[in-house]
C-alpha cells in the first residue's frame, strides 16, 4: 500500500485542547503552524511556550514540537502532529534585532512583519497609507534570512508586501490568505503579489477564515476548489498550500484581542461588522481538522490529479520548511568544515 501524502496546515489559532489534539490526529494532519503572539511581548510570548511545553508534555502521543521538516516526517512516524511556532505580529522582537536569533532558537519559525497596523518594520493592510519596509524592517529582513525565520506577509498591505518578496534572499510565505479577486477584502491578496511571491519561491496558504471567502460562511466547496484551480494555472500548483485559519473554540473576547491588541480603548471590528463582531460560523464542509478529506474531494471533483491534491495539502509545504527553516551557511561554519577536513587527514 503506498505511503499516504503529507498533510500540513500552515496556520492555525485554536482554543488548543486535548479534544483539539485528538482531531488533528484522526484528521492524519502532520504538521500544523499554530500563532504563538498576536500582540505579545517576549516575556509573554514566552509564557506561551512555556504552555505549550506543558501540552508536549501533557499529550506526548498526540502533538510534538517542530523544528524541521524531518520533525514532520517523525511525527508522521509516530502518529503524532508537528507544532511549529509562528507569530502575526513582531511584537516578540519588541524593538531589538537581537532578538530575532534568540526567537528562533527558541523554535520560533514563521514571523509576520505586521499585523493589520503600521509595525516599526512594515505596514499593515488596514492602513491608509502604506509607507513600505521601514529602515529597521530591511534589517530584520536580513537577519530573519539568516538565521531561518521565515517572513510572512498575511497582514501586510501591498507595497510593503511586494518590497519584503523582493528585499529577501530567502523565498516568504503568505500563510493564510486568498485572492482578493475572488473575495474582495483588505487581507486578500492581488493577483500582482500573488505572483511576485510565487516568482521568487514563496508559499501561498489558502484561508478558510469565512471573512476572507466569496460568499464568507456560505461559501461552498465548489467555488473554493475553483478559486484554487485558477491559482493553480496562475502560478502554478508548487507554491500552494493550505493556511487554514482555523481558530476552533475561540470566544469572541479572543476576536477583540487579536483585533484591538492595546493601540486603542475602542471596538475594532475589523473585517467583522458592528452585528456580527465574534467568530463567524465555518463553512459546512470545514468545520475541524477531521475535514481535509472534504477539501481533497472537492479538489479531485474539480480536476486536480491525486499528485496536485497531495501537494496542495501538504508536500509543498514539506519542502519549503526542508529548505527554508535552517540558517544559511556562515563563515563559522566553513571554518568548522575546514577543521574537520583537516583533521581527518591526520
Amino acid at each position: 500500500m503506498a505511503k499516504r501524502a503529507f498533510r500540513i496546515d500552515g496556520l492555525q489559532y485554536n482554543n488548543w485542547s486535548p479534544e483539539i489534539f485528538q482531531q488533528m490526529k484522526v484528521g492524519g494532519v502532520d504538521a500544523v503552524h499554530v500563532t504563538i503572539a498576536y500582540h505579545e511581548n517576549l516575556r509573554e510570548t514566552i509564557l506561551n511556550i512555556e504552555q505549550w511545553n506543558r501540552w508536549f508534555e501533557m499529550y506526548p502521543d498526540r502533538i510534538m514540537m517542530g523544528r524541521t521538516g524531518d520533525d514532520v516526517r517523525r511525527a508522521r512516524e509516530t502518529g503524532r502532529t508537528a507544532i511549529f511556532f509562528g507569530f502575526q505580529n513582531p511584537s516578540p522582537i519588541e524593538d531589538d534585532i537581537g532578538l530575532v536569533e534568540i526567537v528562533h532558537t527558541l523554535g520560533a519559525r514563521f514571523m509576520q512583519l505586521t499585523y493589520n497596523n503600521q509595525s516599526l518594520l512594515a505596514t499593515g493592510c488596514y492602513e491608509s497609507q502604506d509607507s513600505g519596509i521601514t529602515r529597521m524592517g530591511k534589517q530584520v529582513i536580513k537577519e530573519m534570512n539568516r538565521v531561518g525565520l521565515v517572513i510572512d506577509m498575511s497582514h501586510s498591505a501591498e507595497r510593503s508586501t511586494l518590497e519584503a518578496i523582493d528585499l529577501s534572499a530567502r523565498p516568504i510565505v503568505i500563510s493564510h490568505a486568498n485572492p482578493s479577486a475572488w473575495a474582495p477584502a483588505l487581507r486578500n491578496k492581488s493577483d500582482t503579489v500573488i505572483k511576485a511571491l510565487a516568482a521568487r519561491g514563496g508559499m501561498f496558504g489558502f484561508s478558510l477564515y469565512p471573512h476572507h471567502l466569496k460568499d464568507k460562511s456560505a461559501c461552498t466547496l465548489d467555488s473554493f476548489c475553483s478559486m484554487v484551480a485558477r491559482m493553480a494555472e496562475l502560478v502554478g500548483v508548487e507554491h500552494l498550500g493550505m493556511g487554514t485559519d482555523l481558530c476552533q473554540g475561540q470566544p469572541d473576547s479572543v476576536v477583540e484581542w487579536m483585533r484591538k491588541g492595546r493601540y486603542t480603548k475602542e471596538t475594532d471590528y475589523g473585517e467583522g461588522s458592528a452585528s456580527n463582531p465574534g467568530f463567524p460560523p465555518m463553512p459546512s464542509w470545514f468545520e475541524d481538522n477531521r475535514d481535509f478529506d472534504k477539501v481533497a474531494a472537492g479538489l479531485h471533483a474539480i480536476g486536480f490529479t491525486e499528485r496536485d491534491v497531495d501537494a496542495i495539502l501538504g508536500e509543498n509545504w514539506l519542502r519549503f520548511f526542508d529548505q527554508n527553516f535552517g540558517p544559511v551557511a556562515s563563515q563559522g561554519d566553513e571554518i568548522e568544515r575546514q577543521a574537520i577536513g583537516t583533521t581527518a587527514t591526520h
